[in-house]
């Protein structure tokens, strides 16, 4: 079946020439409407709209962008906790209408404190997924339900909730959930209905996979996966390397290096693979990670657009049924990708696909 493949939207022109983040500082309406239309062009199936504690409002950035394209869908982050979620899943609700089912919901519990805290959040790392649990339970149930249900939880309590605006898609709009820790995993089993995962190595993403697949069964789910890479492209594989090189010089001089180490554990897993080495499989660079740290997913896939096609259809291979790219250089990349990348990897799909199909006798 077909790769899902996704971008990422930011609100306003990044400053630097290489940029790790495109979420942040205030809105440029038009950038907006350019972005978007310039993934739709290039044949993303969707962008992701991310969330920081400091950035414009994410439901209403992706509401906008709607308006100005046509069938771009958006993976919206959301973080449990700051609304309710009957608010939460009639707000959802309403986008998905409102864009004949445009929506994917992308659910982060936190995994940094300073940031939960920017918007006075003090629970603990468990706790906030203890409280994810719940949350994501409640909006399933406001989506499905029909009749009032009450709900009586540790963090939540409900008499009679009831929404009459209902989902667009049916049952509801995919959930999209990820993180590392034993807790994240619990919760994203249980829940997600795509799990995203950042970009390691293959065996590190198989072993990831199985340990979802295996939590999951409990449940009796089996969760989709996506997974994160930033591409480094270029029209031969030397001069791929010296453009990520050139990055790398790029952000070491750049106010967004950051010294701190993520505090998610996928982050503390990116940088333990950093530990091991710069290159693994045959192009995954980690170079940026800790120039990063760890921060913006920032492993990247070091190539021509042929080879770095071939390692994602790799990850397909495997099980992931998507893929999240976005570049250094994030407009001009993604219409980079959409020209030199996106095809090459849908063709690849097509091609691995009719080769898995059961060959008939004496055809």
């Amino acid at each position: 079946m077909p790769m899902n493949i996704l971008g990422m939207i930011g609100v306003a022109p990044p400053t630097g020439r290489a940029t790790v983040h495109v979420i942040g500082g205030g809105i440029d309406r038009d950038y907006v409407c350019r972005f978007s239309q310039a993934h739709e062009t290039a044949g993303f199936d969707a962008v992701l709209v991310g969330y920081t504690s400091s950035s414009a409002e994410g439901f209403q950035v992706a509401q906008y962008a709607a308006a100005h394209t046509e069938r771009l869908k958006f993976l919206i982050a959301h973080r449990p906790g700051f609304v309710m979620p009957t608010l939460a899943a009639r707000t959802a609700a309403t986008f998905d209408n409102l864009t004949d089912g445009r929506l994917w919901l992308h659910i982060i519990s936190g995994g940094a404190d300073k940031e939960q805290r920017r918007d006075g959040d003090w629970l603990g790392h468990d706790e906030r997924y203890a409280r994810t649990d719940e949350y994501l339970e409640i909006l399933r149930r406001v989506w499905t339900s029909d009749k009032p249900f009450s709900f009586a939880g540790r963090f939540y309590r409900l008499n009679k909730a009831f929404s009459e605006i209902r989902p667009f898609q049916q049952p509801h709009a995919p959930i999209y959930f990820g993180g590392a820790s034993d807790a994240a995993v619990r919760v994203g089993a249980k829940h997600s209905d795509v799990y995203a995962l950042f970009g390691e190595p293959r065996a590190a993403v198989q072993a990831m996979m199985d340990r979802i697949i295996a939590e999951a069964a409990r449940y009796k789910r089996r969760p989709r996966f996506n997974i994160s890479f930033r591409p480094i492209i270029a029209p031969t594989e030397g001069a791929a390397w010296d453009k990520a090189r050139g990055i790398l010089a790029q952000l070491e001089r750049s106010p967004q290096r950051l010294a701190v180490t993520s505090e998610a554990e996928f982050g503390r897993r990116l940088m333990r693979l950093a530990d091991t080495g710069e290159v693994h499989d045959e192009r995954l660079w980690t170079g940026l990670v800790k120039v990063s740290g760890a921060s913006g997913n920032t492993t990247a896939l070091v190539g021509t657009p042929e080879q770095v096609a071939e390692a994602i259809v790799g990850y397909y291979a495997l099980g992931v049924g998507g893929v999240l790219i976005r570049g250094f250089n994030p407009f001009e990349d993604a219409e980079a990708f959409g020209k030199e990348l996106i095809p090459r990897i849908r063709a690849l799909v097509a091609e691995h696909d009719r080769q898995a199909q059961p060959q008939v006798a004496g055809v």
